[in-house]
């Protein structure tokens, strides 16, 4: 079963990703300071009409399995626990155990 915090996380990432390019143009134009003040305020006003998971800070790496949000081992996209379970049940590749 899959925890709802991933799910989120997912969907946040999908609407970041869909408004990226639209969004940083916004921002752009807001920013410039050659610009005309309406231009700006215009698109200030359009980077606010933007939904909840179009901003990137949303975006929360989380663990694939577990849906915990510290830890993150970011390659592999799991907590520490579930990549140490994982790497002793022999389920990721190229990762052993160390033998000292």
């Amino acid at each position: 079963m899959t925890n709802i915090r991933v799910l989120r996380d997912i969907a946040a990432r999908k609407g970041v990703k869909a408004h990226e390019v639209v969004r940083r143009a916004y921002l752009a134009c807001a920013r410039n300071q050659t610009l005309e003040p309406q231009i700006r305020y215009q698109a200030q006003l359009q980077l606010n009409n933007f939904g909840r998971y179009s901003r990137p800070t949303t975006v929360k790496n989380r663990c694939t399995i577990s849906g915990r949000g510290r830890g993150i081992i970011g390659e592999f996209g799991l907590s520490r626990y579930s990549f140490r379970m994982k790497a002793l049940a022999g389920e990721l590749p190229g990762v052993f155990k160390a033998s000292w």
